[in-house]
């Protein structure tokens, strides 16, 4: 029997490398894609999207937040993958009772770093997450190299409207926001505040960004936020390259260099 302690500081113990792997969280579930493990994966959440073809190959056991503990009972799994901010601890601690449960707590690089070499040990695919954590430590450094000669910019990241809330700090969003210069006008308040837009004008930002998750901000948001602006730049954005960790970090530095970019056209 091996032990492994996640990050939350909990251990759970395993008589073999788990065959049947149940996944509560989006960014995870396509990491175990990315590590080789398809045909271990028999639950995910509705909201695991990547890979598409998933939703009509795995068992759908619920949301990150409401789970159908009889669906994943019956799923029979060796493991149960989950995270600290998108799963409750009331979840954890039930699911607990059916299978052992590794959660994770991913607010930094490194901390992504090492998720990504645990589950290496864990599904005895090693191999493939060196691999992984090797081509993101290279794509880190080649990004970096590009980022050197930007500017700062101060930005607010919205996530949510009624109420109206942005990301603020200790969160993997904050950790994207300061690898690309962007300066959160909003760490200093909490994880995820709840803002009052009426003045914003006071926070003075050069960028507002409109996630398009867990909100999909629209067209009139950007001008109802923008009237109480002054000369501030409001952008989309894809809030799964900012808040996905797991492999889509991959992907993400390639689309921050295309969002330079379009900012500095």
């Amino acid at each position: 029997m091996k032990s492994y302690t996640d990050q939350i500081g909990n251990t759970i113990n395993l008589n073999h490398s788990p065959k049947r792997i149940i996944s509560l969280v989006p960014s995870q579930t396509e990491l175990l894609f990315d590590l080789g493990l398809e045909d271990k994966i028999v639950g995910i959440t509705k909201f695991c999207v990547h890979p598409y073809h998933f939703k009509s190959t795995k068992k759908i056991i619920g949301g990150t937040k409401k789970v159908h503990y009889e669906k994943i009972r019956i799923l029979a799994p060796d493991i149960i993958i989950a995270n600290k901010e998108e799963n409750t601890q009331e979840i954890v601690e039930e699911l607990q009772s059916i299978a052992p449960v590794w959660t994770s707590d991913v607010k930094t690089i490194e901390d992504n770093k090492a998720m990504i070499a645990e589950f290496g040990k864990i599904f005895d695919c090693r191999t493939e997450a060196q691999n992984l954590n090797n081509k993101t430590a290279f794509a880190l450094a080649d990004f970096k190299r590009f980022i050197a000669s930007k500017k700062e910019r101060r930005t607010a990241y919205f996530i949510w409207k009624n109420p109206y809330m942005v990301a603020g700090d200790d969160n993997f969003i904050n950790e994207m926001l300061k690898l690309n210069k962007f300066v959160n006008i909003y760490q200093s308040k909490g994880r995820y505040p709840e803002v009052d837009i009426t003045k914003i004008r006071s926070e003075d930002p050069d960028l507002i960004f409109l996630s398009s998750e867990p909100y999909p901000f629209k067209e009139e948001d950007a001008f109802e936020i923008g009237k109480f602006t002054h000369h501030t730049k409001t952008v989309f954005v894809d809030g799964e390259m900012f808040s996905w960790y797991g492999s889509r970090i991959l992907k993400a530095l390639e689309y921050f260099k295309k969002l330079h970019n379009r900012l500095d056209s």
